[in-house]
This record gives structure tokens, C-alpha cells and sequence, in this order.
């Protein structure tokens, strides 16, 4: 599921400038925006949560469970996704830093550039042991998987 489809305040409608709403599902309801909304480049976090996450190549990679914010800077640390199961069992849960991630608003979606298989070796958990991502070690490994730079204050403890 996508950001569009998840949005309950029509934030992200997308008009043509003819009155239609192209996100009317077909129904040609009427939608005049009197602004451009806030996306995408600010969004509201419920609209993050569940969205899909793909790599480049397309494979989907899952969806996002959560969002974890760093209290004292406002900043998004990491987007936590999940991965494999059926039916949220056996789903393994990864914490992916918020850098890593690209908004395609294309697709309406995120992308991370990962290999599906080096995903599923990443440094993960399960809903019932979830690490202390305010630890600099940890986040320092994660960021380092990744590719990343993790932010001094990350780093700091």
C-alpha cells in the first residue's frame, strides 16, 4: 500500500486542474485544492507507517512498521521494515536508517539500495527484542551496513 492510498486528510491528491480528482478512484467526485498540501516533501508520519519499500531493480522488500524519531533532535533515525513471514508471523523486523531510504513519487513508495538477499543477512530482530537503537555501537553497525553516515548526535551518548 502506498502513501496516496493510506491518506485520510487528502494531503497528497494529485488534480489535474480540470476539478477532477485523480485519486477518486474513478468515481469523479470533485476535489479543488486551495493549496498544494505539505507533500512530499513533509508527511505525516501515519501515512509512512505501512507504505511499501522496494530496491531499485523492484523487489519488494516489505513495508514500514514504524518510524523512530530522535526525541531530542526531531529527526527520523530509522524506519523500521519488515520482511518475509505470512500474516505477521515468522516476519523478521529491520531498522533501516532514514538516509538510506529514497520517496519515489512516482511509484509512491521507498526505495533502499539493497539487494533483497543482503536484506535478508541484514542485522534484524523480531517484535518481541527489539535492540536499543540509542546505543552508538549499534546504530554505528547499522549505518555501516547500509552504506551510511550516522549523525554525530547518533553517536553520541
Amino acid at each position: 500500500m502506498n502513501y496516496e492510498e493510506r491518506d485520510p486528510y487528502g494531503m497528497y491528491r494529485v488534480n489535474n486542474g480540470t476539478g477532477t480528482d485523480l485519486n477518486s478512484q474513478g468515481n469523479g467526485s470533485l476535489y479543488t485544492p486551495t493549496h498544494q498540501g505539505p507533500g512530499p516533501r513533509l508527511m505525516g508520519a501515519n501515512t509512512l507507517i505501512g507504505n511499501d519499500v522496494s530496491n531499485q531493480d523492484g523487489d519488494d522488500l516489505g513495508e514500514i512498521k514504524e518510524i523512530m524519531l530522535d526525541v531530542s533532535s526531531g529527526r527520523i533515525s530509522y524506519a523500521v521494515l519488515s520482511f518475509g513471514g505470512f500474516l505477521s508471523m515468522g516476519e523478521k523486523l529491520f531498522a533501516v536508517p532514514w538516509s538510506a531510504l529514497k520517496l519515489d513519487t512516482v511509484n509512491k513508495r521507498f526505495t533502499v539500495s539493497i539487494d533483497k538477499t543482503r536484506l535478508e543477512s541484514a542485522p534484524g530482530f523480531d517484535k518481541d527484542q527489539w535492540p536499543d537503537m540509542a546505543d552508538p555501537e549499534w546504530a554505528a553497525g547499522i549505518h555501516a551496513y547500509y552504506g551510511t553516515t550516522p549523525r554525530a548526535e547518533t553517536l553520541m551518548n
